[in-house]
């Protein structure tokens, strides 16, 4: 036995059932060890790709996904999902080689310091240079990705010490003790009972931290018990089923929607998963409404967030315990109800209009028609992530996986595939802007190598459509963004994956519906018209809320 065998012993030993990979010459010992293991290796064509896999992995069941890549520019392009999994607060272990460390006779060539360089964007880096250190070390980096709040980390193996020999001195693989998260504080318990009962118009703000599988049930039960109204982040998104009358929806712009009405009229707002990584979906004032942060941790405070009270511990001992203890609230809800309802009716506003190119309230509509409850659609980063916000309903959690923390565009594809290669049984899309599906889009060979189900919908206006509107918002000529694309279908087609191409708005949904039966990777090009994002977002919804 080697060092890389232990290596694989650990990951073995840590519950690793795929590592996604992109390997070098510097990883072959390693990808030796892992040959003879029960881990299957998935090959990536893009390290990037390997890791926004490992990171949705993780994000999914809680565990560390784990990733592989070479040194130098193997490493460098695992960057973005380091970041992407680090902000995102999703489990992830990612696995580097590097050129010997006793003698080298290459110089440095493609040397970087590749733990200094992932040390800002990790909970956890460290080189391994000690045979006798891999099973403390697994076991560490595995406690760290894991433990609240989540995220990625880093270890690099050398190749002289991948190769080196295990002797009977050598520490065995480390088993693995669990923890129990401590609970908040009685005293602070009956003291957020008392801020919620005298409060008039309480809001509760369900974001991405309260997206864990005991807290979605306690949250659903507080919810039903209270009667209180409620709203989520983008990435609190299906905590509790949408579709509920108490909903008011999906904080996906800065200001002047409907939600905001509500908001402002509050004045005690019950956060629970507040994470600083996402958009702050409103701002506290001195002298204004009273914030109760229930979490796993304190509150980061800044000038827009200073909470009165701090619930910390377990969130759904917490929750629990204030369901128990409140019951049903006294509350006014008829302002609340009132934003409702007019949120309600826009939502419904041009979902069937049958122009050409789609509207984007259109597409998001037909997608939601063709999408079971538990289906899942995995959102690149654009424009259309706001729509998909704002307009698409959750019934479950993780059935809308969007990035509102690091929100890095290429992500869409290989997240998907994911959940496709995870969840076989139920429908998957990726959406994908034409600019952010181009960024990995060679990962598809993977998709079909995998013999994944999943569709791709690309929502294709030939420019970076957020920045367009971002321009247009700003007062700016509309100036350098747009571009060209290839035959998307003929594209797919040489990945033999199907390709589909949507010329009438009405040819959508039942295609959705086709690609979906008949299974396999289908891509699908759908031309959109995105002038509703200068005349819906920001002109005709600011008028509306002022009215309201």
């Amino acid at each position: 036995m080697n060092a890389s065998d232990l290596f694989i012993k650990a990951l073995e030993n840590e519950g690793v059932e795929n590592i996604y990979a992109v390997p070098g010459e510097e990883n072959l010992d390693f990808l030796e060890a892992l040959r003879k293991s029960s881990i299957k290796l998935i090959l990536n064509r893009h390290e990037q790709g390997a890791a926004f896999m490992a990171a949705t992995y993780g994000r999914l069941t809680g565990r560390p996904g784990v990733c592989l890549a070479t040194l130098g520019p193997g490493a460098t392009n695992l960057v973005t999902g380091a970041a992407y999994a680090q902000l995102g607060a999703f489990p992830m272990v990612m696995i580097t080689g590097q050129k010997p460390i006793k003698a080298s006779k290459q110089g440095q060539f493609q040397i970087l310091d590749v733990v200094e360089m992932m040390r800002p964007i990790t909970k956890y880096t460290k080189q391994i240079v000690n045979v006798d250190l891999i099973p403390s070390i697994v076991r560490e980096a595995f406690r760290l990705a894991q433990e609240e709040r989540p995220g990625a980390v880093h270890l690099e193996m050398p190749e002289d010490i991948a190769r080196e020999p295990v002797d009977k001195t050598t520490t065995p693989v480390f088993k693995i003790a669990h923890t129990h998260r401590p609970c908040a504080d009685e005293r602070v318990i009956k003291e957020a009972v008392e801020m919620i009962r005298k409060a008039q118009y309480p809001l509760l703000l369900i974001g991405a931290g309260a997206n864990r599988n005991r807290v979605r049930s306690a949250l659903s039960k507080f919810v039903t018990e209270t009667g209180i109204y409620f709203f989520n982040t983008q990435m609190g998104k299906g905590v509790v089923d949408e579709n509920s009358p108490q909903c008011l929806g999906t904080a996906a712009l800065s200001d002047n929607d409907y939600i905001h009405c509500a908001i402002d009229r509050s004045d005690l707002v019950i956060n629970v998963g507040h994470d600083v990584v996402e958009k702050p979906p409103f701002f506290m004032e001195h002298g204004g409404k009273k914030v109760i942060h229930i979490n796993f941790k304190t509150a980061t405070v800044d000038n827009v967030y200073f909470p009165q009270l701090g619930v910390i511990g377990d969130i759904a001992d917490s929750i629990t315990r204030l369901t128990d203890l409140l019951g049903q609230l006294e509350q006014d809800c008829a302002y609340f109800k009132q934003v409702k309802k007019q949120l309600d009716n826009h939502l419904r506003e041009r979902a069937d209009n049958a122009g050409f190119p789609i509207k984007p309230q259109r597409f998001v509509a037909d997608v939601r028609k063709v999408m079971p409850a538990d289906g899942v659609v995995a959102l690149d980063n654009g424009v259309y992530k706001i729509w998909f916000a704002r307009n698409y309903l959750a019934a479950e959690p993780n059935t809308v996986l969007l990035d509102n923390a690091l929100a890095t565009m290429g992500a869409g594809l290989p997240s998907a595939m994911e959940v496709a290669r995870l969840c076989p049984e139920r429908r998957v899309m990726a959406i994908c802007g034409d600019g952010g599906f181009m960024m990995n889009s060679q990962e598809l060979e993977t998709a079909v190598r995998l013999k994944l189900n999943l569709v791709v919908l690309i929502l294709e206006d030939k420019s970076y459509g957020m920045i367009r509107w971002k321009q247009y918002a700003m007062g700016y000529a509309d100036f350098g963004l747009e571009f060209n694309n290839p035959d998307f279908v003929m594209y797919a087609q040489s990945y033999a994956a199907n390709g589909h191409r949507v010329k009438a708005t009405e040819e959508f949904a039942p295609l959705l519906e086709r690609c979906f039966n008949e299974g396999g990777v289908h891509l699908i090009d759908l031309p959109v018209d995105y002038s509703e994002n200068n005349k819906v977002l920001i002109d005709e919804l600011k008028e509306k809320v002022c009215q309201l």
